[in-house]
């Protein structure tokens, strides 16, 4: 049954009712006949009390009547119908609330995936995953107290209305009316602690983003003697979630108990009526008997209806801070009509282009720069020059402000962009591995490529020497973010996969920086091999690595103040001239 949908957009607009219609609309074949089903259960719930009326009269007539006989024959017939209605009913919600959970999390995966990668320094990742899991538990949920909580109580009290019209019509006003009155009740009382649930949706959500930052973070807790900090820190965070976990919980035992004082009037009323009027010979001994299991069985489904209608506001609260946070408005969007990047050469074009991430900060500034096909250019300058943005922004991670940038004339805004990377090939100074094997690590480049391309891509990219000492070689798992690796290795699975894309544009941000010199020389050659004929652009911060380039751009807030061959601006005071100087300066001191 599973299938795949394509949620609500912007999820931001569409509020937990619409989102969860969505998916209602998308299995309503499965949802109609898990209603019948239900109803159907319930329904022969209802006879059976119905038949124990028939059963307990026919006992107290004559004896020899087979009437007895029959109504027992048919009370056993229809609990065994019940149950078995039950159990395709549990069958097909399993299966209908599975696959809808995977529907959910690659629904909530696929746009949280669409956010920039600024969205994902905003929010931690443990917290963002904990949310879509318990968005897709949360509407299983819904979906499990809608069928078996809140159905069956609504078809008991249809069936003791009729089953109290046939005994006395008084019965059925009064029995309305207590039901609707403690309903009413429980539902207003219950959407008061509305915001008691909701603090403790997010209390959970900020635990779990901050455990996980602690625990992927472990070193610097064992290199900074920092576990007893964090030990109280999370400390303080359990409590809290406590505190409001508590507060969440408690206000719905205070429900429990108003509507058990409530049961307790309203049942010993019922109950007193029937026999008082068994007592005068209005009613059957059967009348007083489905009476009194009547009116526990809808009193008793009346607090279960109205506490899961207020568990399933707490549900609905969860799936709307879901929302919230993952469902925000993104802020980088495919256009209508978007068209697939056709490189034929690689020329990279900014045309004023500028950009901010907040008031007052721009970090580009009124860009304008053309980098020819094939041309192999280097951009230097300070810390915060905006050398990073420039990249960024040429993968489309975030949208310009003003101006455009284009590759071989297209304009990026009109591509695609899972097409546009596609074009690029980017090695950034901060290489993060998957929690899997290196082959499967230097395959994420191109997964339709075999074991020999895998292996001349980590030999190129000078991988194997420390690959064939380790104890599984290719198949070893590098741990959460390649912790198993030091900064060196990571950095050149990182170049093993630019080299393995072949694309026809190349970005290289600081990609050589964790390599000690001989190794960088090395590499070096392979990039050479691999630049060819391609387009480079490389922010470096050794200036030497950008010997035989064709040109070098000098950043600086966010501008471009020099913009010549490497040689060139050794030679003429400026800014790299500087740098290059200090450069040597450190190095013959060392």
């Amino acid at each position: 049954m599973s299938q795949t949908t394509d949620a609500p957009e912007p999820l931001s607009s569409a509020g937990a009712g619409r989102f969860i219609a969505h998916y209602l609309r998308a299995w309503k074949g499965a949802f109609a006949a898990l209603f019948v089903l239900v109803v159907s259960a319930a329904g022969c719930a209802v006879a059976v009390q119905y038949l124990m009326k028939i059963l307990v009269d026919a006992m107290a007539g004559p004896r020899g009547s087979m009437l007895p006989w029959y109504a027992l024959g048919g009370f056993i017939g229809l609990i065994a119908l019940e149950s078995i209605l039950w159990r395709v009913t549990g069958w097909l919600g399993c299966r209908t609330t599975v696959a809808i959970g995977v529907a959910v999390r690659l629904d909530l995966f696929r746009y949280l995936s669409g956010h920039p990668i600024r969205y994902f320094g905003d929010n931690l990742a443990g917290s963002l995953g904990h949310r879509i899991t318990a968005t897709a538990g949360n509407f299983g949920a819904l979906v499990n107290t809608f069928a078996w909580k809140i159905m069956p109580p609504c078809v008991d009290f249809a069936g003791a209305l009729i089953i109290f019209a046939t005994v006395d019509g008084r019965m059925v006003v009064a029995l309305a009316v207590a039901v609707i009155a403690v309903m009413t009740g429980l539902l207003a009382f219950g959407d008061r602690g509305r915001h008691l649930h909701l603090r403790y949706a997010r209390k959970a959500s900020d635990t779990s983003g901050e455990l996980t930052d602690v625990i992927s973070n472990m070193w610097s807790v064992k290199a900074f003697s920092a576990r007893r900090r964090e030990e109280a820190r999370l400390r303080s965070l359990f409590d809290a979630e406590a505190v409001a976990q508590r507060a969440s919980w408690m206000y719905t035992e205070k429900a429990r108990f108003i509507h058990d004082i409530a049961l307790w009037v309203l049942a010993g009323g019922m109950l007193s009526w029937a026999v008082s009027l068994w007592s005068i010979g209005q009613i059957t001994p059967g009348d007083v008997v489905v009476i009194s299991t009547m009116t526990f069985r809808i009193l008793h489904g009346s607090r279960d209806l109205a506490l899961s209608l207020v568990e399933m506001l707490q549900q609905f609260g969860f799936v709307e801070e879901t929302l919230r946070v993952i469902g925000r408005r993104r802020g980088v969007v495919d256009e209508p009509g978007a068209r697939a990047v056709a490189v034929r050469a690689g020329a990279v074009e900014f045309d004023a282009v500028s950009f901010a991430y907040g008031p007052g900060s721009e970090a580009i500034r009124d860009l304008s720069i053309v980098i020819p096909a094939g041309q192999k250019v280097g951009i230097v300058g300070p810390s915060g020059a905006g050398k990073s943005t420039f990249v960024h922004l040429l993968q489309r991670l975030s949208d310009v402000h003003r101006g455009e940038i284009r590759i071989d004339g297209q304009r990026l805004g009109g591509l695609r962009q899972d097409s546009l990377r596609e074009a690029l090939a980017v090695v950034p100074q901060e290489i993060i591995l998957f929690h899997r094997s290196i082959a499967e690590n230097i395959r994420f480049a191109r997964p339709d490529a075999d074991d020999a391309e895998v292996r001349a891509a980590a030999r190129a990219a000078q991988c194997e020497g420390f690959v064939e000492r380790l104890p599984d070689g290719y198949d070893t798992l590098v741990g959460e973010r390649g912790a198993k690796l030091s900064g060196g290795q990571r950095q050149r699975i990182g170049i093993a996969r630019a080299i393995l894309k072949n694309a026809p544009i190349i970005i290289l941000d600081e990609a050589t920086s964790a390599l000690d010199t001989e190794t960088e020389l090395r590499i070096q050659d392979a990039l050479i091999t691999l630049m060819a004929g391609r387009t480079v652009i490389s922010v470096a911060h050794r200036l030497s690595t950008l010997a035989k380039f064709d040109r070098v751009l000098v950043m600086v807030d966010g501008r471009i103040v020099e913009d010549a061959p490497p040689a060139h601006l050794r030679t003429r005071p400026g800014t790299f001239h500087r740098m290059w100087r200090l450069q040597a300066e450190g190095m013959e001191v060392a």
